[in-house]
């Protein structure tokens, strides 16, 4: 399975970390390509890294602007850079079989937002709330399924793991499903 992370590329605390090079590692044990933003910084490496060296394959999409930060891959690894983060967007899902959602900023927020509104595409979304970082977030879409502002029920729309075994498992029975 291809599985699209979006996800901050700071350096983060051990909290963010941890769960995201378990996933990562379950990922590329399972035999799973990882489809990142392609950087080599903070989080994002952190995740390249654990699937690189779990034996799976990599296919990073990055954007101009941000080329020079973009992870030098060889075969049978891929990278793709896009020309806007627009085009970047549409790439990484266009990769990917399957998606999950990361600590991040505003960015992997927009991104998030994005996917859930173009739930169209029928893939199985997952927002690994490492932390309890988006216990925010799943309230709000609580309050937003409640108050009937969801095109699908929340369970319809997206998956909450509180662990990364959690998350894969998710992705592996939706996937044999479809």
């Amino acid at each position: 399975m291809n599985i699209c992370v979006f996800l901050s590329a700071a350096d983060l605390d051990d909290r963010y970390t941890r769960p995201a090079r378990e996933f990562a590692e379950l990922l590329g044990k399972g035999g799973h390509t990882l489809v990142w933003g392609g950087s080599e910084s903070g989080l994002m490496k952190v995740v390249a890294d654990g699937v690189h060296e779990a034996g799976g394959r990599l296919v990073g999409v990055s954007v101009d602007f941000l080329a020079a930060k973009a992870r030098q891959v060889a075969e049978p690894h891929e990278m793709v850079i896009a020309r806007d983060l627009a085009e970047r967007k549409a790439l990484l899902l266009a990769k990917a079989d399957a998606v999950v959602i990361m600590v991040g900023g505003t960015g992997t927020l927009d991104e998030a937002t994005e996917i859930l509104e173009l739930k169209k595409h029928g893939k199985p979304v997952v927002l690994l709330n490492s932390a309890g970082f988006y216990d925010g977030l799943k309230e709000q879409f609580r309050r937003m399924e409640d108050e009937g502002f969801l095109p699908l029920p929340l369970t319809d729309l997206v998956f909450f793991a509180e662990e990364p075994v959690g998350a894969l498992a998710y992705l592996e029975e939706s996937f044999g499903t479809q």
